[in-house]
């Protein structure tokens, strides 16, 4: 054979197996490509296979038995978080527990205080719970004491890099919070910071963030139960919706299979109120399942029987904006029933009168209250009223509130082993520890309704006998007291509040002096133009519940920015006056009783005609203040304040004493006239005087001096019976082998 004719006719072979790596590859690829068309061929059919089996069919069994279907659960309880400082945010949790139990949902209330977010928070991420936060927002912006932890921890974790923003990824959370926007720098900063924290961790929102106010004037619903009110609403609603799986419908904007199977995520700094406008779009599935009518038309009921029990107090307001030029009411559906509670008459839209114990008391023939032994005052002729309920102040105590000094009392019970005192003393602790306290309105002006200072004087003195009447008849009030009572002589404008803001507070002042009432008004010091501009009063207060800026802060809780200033500048305008002026002083153990020497310098400021020193008066537990009876003074701690007080102002001494109400009277030496004080009022004379200045147009002036009396021996701080009144009947009794002649 032919050598290069073999080699011709091998060659292809040769070539072929000099290239079988590209042989190789190329199979390989064939091979691949055949295996991916069969798996989709063989997807297809199976797809139009399902289509074509009925879905009963799909369900069965191999035993031909069709099994129970599995439903996911989506929502597997709610846990209501709250931090709370008066208790407000504790009530609105219990509440909003008891709407959600009303789902036949489980659901846990959490007081924040108890609960460790480092070892339990990342545990709701898996849980399938919704979280719902209420929490307040306390002095400066600061959280309740009970929610410092939980938000410390929470703002430290937003910030550490560490957790990362999908740390609580997977967690559903809605947060309300509660605030006054009087403090509008500090408006409801703990839900807001809670709400972002949460938010920058990774969580998810289902509800936008609700914000409830305490200032009636600018709550967007009335009142901040209104606000709570409307919120729960929405929460319910979306709880709803979460419990049933039910989607948001897609509005395109989204990318094409990302929607996601809840709330769809906003900004932290959205509110409930961003949400209006959605509450207004159709529901995209009007289908009701049976089972639901009965928890949907229970609610309903419900927040029927809320809204006519706020119709019959006459005081419902609209969810929506007021109308061009309309304010609201200052008294609330809540604040009216609190202070009706209290014993409070409410007159109109922001004014009430109440009645004094001393003044029950004096009826029965019995002593009259420190203003009988410092002032004169006939304490059973005397009208306990504020033509303002509203105040500039939060303070963690009010003594204006208060009516007795239980402490003392109680101690004064024991040594003259006088039951019926004593359990008078513990019956005033029980009931005035089950009253919420700081309830009543605060602003740093006036944004309410006014009713006419004519309309409030008729109806004070009306409510004021109506009460006296009450005592008609009942055994041990003297008649002639009784008689006496009828006929105010009077006015206290010093009962809760801040009489000074209201508008037409000079008219008010006059139209009791043209009915021949004394004025004694109080004022916290907030307002110095409305003190330069006020009318001559018989007597007017300021409160100087601390000396110093960081304790009247701590103190008082003022709501302007530029408390301080206007603390001193009121000082100021009080020297100015002509009449008399009066300090106040509040001993706080532990608080504020070591800053004599600032107290003696703000007496040269106001160089006030008397300084009124009074022990703190325990009102009962409130979580608004943490203030214990181991804060309230013996009354010789206060004797003994008030004589290191005067050794610094040499102007001053020590004229009268109440123990009683555990009070003492510092009077500047000019009422001492000889070795005699002159601190009483000549009552008759200062209507003269002020009917002189009136008639003048405000030329005719006059001065404190020109109206006053001689105080009497028993009065006196140091006199043999320490201010006991001889007039007390039972005093007299107790005491009738004592020569009392000379008092």
């Amino acid at each position: 054979m032919d050598p290069a004719g073999a080699w011709d006719s091998a060659s292809p072979w040769v070539s072929l197996w000099t290239n079988r790596f590209y042989v190789y590859v190329g199979l390989a690829c064939g091979i691949s490509l055949w295996i991916c068309f069969q798996m989709v061929v063989g997807r297809r059919d199976k797809s139009s296979q399902e289509k074509s089996v009925p879905k009963a069919s799909r369900d069965l069994g191999t035993d031909g038995s069709i099994p129970l279907q599995r439903k996911e659960v989506s929502v597997s309880g709610v846990k209501i978080f709250y931090g709370s400082q008066t208790g407000t945010a504790k009530g609105f949790a219990a509440s909003l527990a008891e709407a959600v139990t009303s789902l036949d949902l489980p659901v846990a209330v959490v007081d924040l205080k108890d609960y460790d977010p480092d070892d339990h928070l990342v545990e709701e991420v898996t849980s399938k719970n919704v979280c719902a936060f209420v929490v307040a927002t306390y002095t400066d912006g600061r959280p309740p004491e009970s929610a410092e932890w939980f938000c410390k921890w929470l703002e430290e974790a937003a910030s550490d890099f560490r957790f990362g923003k999908t740390y609580l990824k997977g967690m559903r959370y809605a947060v309300f919070g509660l605030g006054n926007s009087a403090y509008a720098s500090h408006f409801n900063k703990v839900g807001k910071n809670v709400d972002k924290w949460l938010w920058t961790l990774g969580a998810h929102r289902v509800v936008a963030r609700g914000e409830g106010d305490c200032d009636v004037a600018n709550s967007k619903h009335g009142s901040i139960e209104a606000d709570f009110g409307a919120w729960k609403t929405k929460f319910l609603a979306r709880l709803h919706t979460l419990e049933k799986g039910e989607k948001k419908p897609c509005d395109g904007s989204c990318r094409r299979g990302q929607c996601e199977s809840s709330a769809e995520e906003e900004p932290f700094e959205s509110t409930s109120e961003d949400e209006s406008g959605a509450e207004d779009r159709p529901n995209p599935n009007p289908v009701v399942d049976v089972e639901d009518l009965g928890r949907i038309v229970s609610c309903a009921k419900r927040e029927k029987r809320e809204k006519e029990q706020q119709e019959k107090s006459g005081l419902l307001r609209s969810s929506g904006k007021n109308g061009p030029g309309e304010r609201r009411a200052m008294i609330t559906p809540a604040l009216r029933e609190a202070l009706t509670r209290q014993g409070y008459q409410l007159i109109g839209s922001h004014s009430g009168v109440k009645l004094c114990r001393w003044t029950k008391s004096m009826l029965r023939g019995r002593g009259g209250c420190y203003k009988h032994t410092f002032y004169g005052i006939e304490s059973h002729r005397c009208m306990e009223t504020t033509p303002s309920l509203a105040c500039a102040n939060k303070c963690v105590f009010c003594w204006r509130c208060s009516v007795i000094a239980p402490v003392v009392l109680m101690r004064i019970s024991f040594m003259t082993g006088d039951a019926e005192r004593l359990f008078m003393c513990l019956l005033a602790i029980w009931m005035s520890s089950s009253e919420k306290h700081h309830t009543n309105p605060v602003g740093t002006e006036w944004r309410w309704k006014m009713d006419q200072p004519e309309v409030i004087l008729k109806e004070a003195i009306e409510n004021h006998q109506s009460m006296i009447k009450q005592f008609k008849g009942v055994p041990g009030v003297k008649e002639e007291r009784f008689e006496e009572g009828m006929m105010v002589k009077h006015c206290a404008l010093s009962l809760v509040g801040e009489p000074i803001m209201y508008p037409e507070i000079n008219r008010f002042l006059t139209l009791l002096h043209e009915c021949k009432i004394s004025s004694f008004l109080v004022t916290n010091a907030q307002f110095p133009v409305e003190i330069r501009n006020l009318k001559p009063v018989t007597q007017l207060y300021v409160s100087v519940d601390a000396s110093t800026k960081d304790s009247l802060k701590k103190i008082d809780r003022p709501l302007f920015k530029d408390f301080w200033q206007r603390f001193l500048d009121s000082l100021k305008a009080l020297a100015a006056k002509q009449q008399r002026t009066v300090y106040r002083l509040t001993l706080v153990k532990a608080w504020n009783v070591d800053e004599l020497q600032a107290y003696a310098e703000l007496v040269s400021l106001g160089n006030p005609d008397f300084i009124e020193v009074k022990g703190v008066t325990y009102c009962g537990e409130s979580s608004a203040s943490s203030l214990t009876m181991a804060n309230v003074p013996w009354h010789e701690e206060v004797v003994h304040f008030v004589q290191d007080l005067v050794d610094l102002i040499p102007d001053y001494e020590i004229a009268c004493e109440h123990e009683h109400s555990n009070c003492l009277l510092i009077a500047h030496k000019r009422f001492k006239v000889g070795s005699e004080w002159w601190t009483w009022i000549d009552y008759d004379r200062f209507l003269e005087l002020v009917r002189e200045y009136e008639h003048s147009g405000g030329s005719a002036t006059f001065g404190a001096q020109d109206y006053m009396a001689r105080t009497p021996r028993w009065a006196v701080f140091g006199a043999r019976e320490r201010g006991f009144d001889p007039k007390d009947t039972r005093y007299q009794r107790k005491n009738k082998s004592k020569d009392i002649s000379g008092c």
